[in-house]
């Protein structure tokens, strides 16, 4: 059987007299007469069933049970005022929550300076930050888990997605610093890394990236030699130092500043890689439509 809990009205009611133990002030600052504060008060004792008042002539004061009301209500009365500031905060873009997966890349590039203008605009709007793979992302911003992710395309599902491109990426060689190419100075031709071993992300992960280096070999009359496959741009660079193969990488890659690889620009004419900002095509909070408002100036 349900309790038979008071009206919040009832509860405001009640301190306003439960404050001033007046029932004239308390109607007062209710801006209503006093028999309805009356009424109101004695339907709230019959509804709990306990004296929540003693009233005489000369005074009103509390019983201990409306003593103890008393203390609650004001604790509840607060937290309600907490949550209704916190609500009007989040609809203004002040307050509230964004979900935000990112891929390696854009964590050498474009993030630092998004989060960073982001949040001196919106100190308040807590981030939620998740380093995952672009087809990870796709999943979650359609499943409603991301509310932005900076990813590569293509992604399986993309026509759900809105986007701005936050990045756009030329591409280097990067060579163990014991490489027999790495003493070149210059840009370095496609043609000069021919039968070399290869480093590369597997297309299933990063389909755009790869047919861009695909075709690179291609255009420069030779397949490539893939002698080892990583899912993550950090461990391309990692195994390149350890002398297991060379890789092509987007440019931004060079910022992690990674001891023994070096890297050289590319002589060949070459398409860039994009990265976006994708997002879910539904309602947008005002703290997400600023987030885009900041993307946007950061485009290239």
């Amino acid at each position: 059987m349900g309790m038979n809990l008071p009206e919040l009205w009832q509860l405001r009611y009640f301190t306003a007299v439960a404050e001033r133990l007046h029932f004239g002030r308390a109607a007062e600052a209710l801006h209503i007469s006093q028999p309805p504060l009356s009424r109101a008060i004695r339907s709230l004792e019959e509804r709990l069933g306990v004296p929540l008042f003693v009233r005489n002539r000369r005074r009103v004061a509390l019983t201990p049970q409306g003593e103890r009301l008393r203390e609650e209500a004001q604790r509840i009365t607060a937290q309600l005022e907490r949550v209704v500031t916190e609500l009007r905060a989040m609809a203004a873009g002040e307050e509230g929550r964004l979900r935000i997966g990112f891929v390696s890349l854009a964590d050498y590039g474009v993030l630092p300076g998004l989060l960073s203008a982001y949040k001196g605009a919106r100190p308040k709007v807590r981030l939620a930050l998740r380093e995952m793979l672009s087809p990870e992302q796709a999943v979650a911003l359609s499943a409603g888990e991301l509310d932005f992710g900076l990813l590569l395309p293509p992604v399986a599902g993309a026509e759900e997605f809105d986007h701005v491109v936050v990045q756009r990426e030329r591409f280097v060689a990067a060579l163990s610093a014991h490489h027999r190419l790495a003493r070149r100075r210059g840009k370095l031709a496609m043609t000069a890394l021919a039968g070399e071993p290869f480093v590369i992300v597997p297309r299933d992960i990063a389909p755009g990236l790869y047919d861009i280096v695909a075709g690179l070999a291609a255009k420069a009359g030779f397949a490539l030699n893939v002698a080892q496959e990583a899912i993550q741009m950090q461990t391309v660079v990692s195994l390149v130092s350890s002398g297991l193969g060379v890789a092509i990488v987007p440019g931004t890659v060079a910022n992690l500043g990674r001891k023994n690889v070096v890297y050289r620009e590319l002589a060949d004419a070459h398409p860039r890689l994009d990265v976006w900002l994708a997002w879910s095509r539904r309602s947008l909070e005002p703290a997400a439509r600023d987030f885009i408002a900041h993307a946007r100036r950061l485009a290239p």
